[in-house]
């Protein structure tokens, strides 16, 4: 029986190498996967999935008023998997069609991003996933600053300042947002 998964994470926590590992692992025995990725994310290029020790897959992007599940439903070969990386940035309509792919189509999703914005503030997307996901687990990483277990995305200005106001998104790496545990969120060493 197919499921609907939700593996989130702090910043730094391996989401989008997992996210490439799995296809692989998929791929390698011959079964096709398909891959989503926000149309929101441009760091590396619009439809790509980049980990940060330098792997890279193109992935169908995500757009507004994509519609995730004719997608998939119209896709030949039928996928064995549907991953989607950036899953924070989702619509609620969107994660309701991804349970729409796993109820209907018997297609597991997996679904892959953050938790929580640098306000501490959840992601539509993230809400619903964490809401209607059948399977929900936590990918660990560790504090900028300390040896704790990060929980938070501390923002950081160009000047290396921690900032808590602000847009939801802005898309960002290392530059932008350091991955923290609520110690260091709430009083940084910088």
């Amino acid at each position: 029986m197919a499921q609907l998964f939700f593996k989130y994470g702090a910043m730094n926590s391996g989401k989008s190498i997992e996210i490439i590992k799995v296809a692989h692992n998929y791929e390698e025995q011959g079964k096709p996967v398909l891959l989503f990725t926000s149309g929101m994310d441009n760091r590396d290029a619009v439809g790509t999935i980049s980990s940060r020790v330098g792997f890279r897959r193109k992935a169908i992007p995500i757009f507004k008023n994509t519609d995730i599940y004719a997608v998939v439903a119209e896709y030949l070969p039928r996928p064995h998997c549907v991953l989607v990386d950036e899953a924070q940035f989702l619509t609620k309509e969107h994660v309701l069609e991804l349970a729409k792919i796993v109820d209907t189509c018997n297609i597991p999703v997996m679904g892959f991003g953050l938790k929580n914005d640098f306000r501490n503030e959840l992601f539509e997307g993230s809400k619903y996933l964490l809401l209607y996901a059948d399977k929900i687990e936590e990918m660990k990483t560790i504090c900028w600053f300390c040896e704790r277990k990060a929980t938070m995305n501390l923002r950081i200005d160009g000047a290396g300042k921690p900032v808590y106001e602000g847009d939801q998104i802005k898309i960002g790496g290392n530059e932008s947002y350091y991955p923290v545990c609520r110690h260091c969120y709430s009083h940084p060493p910088i």
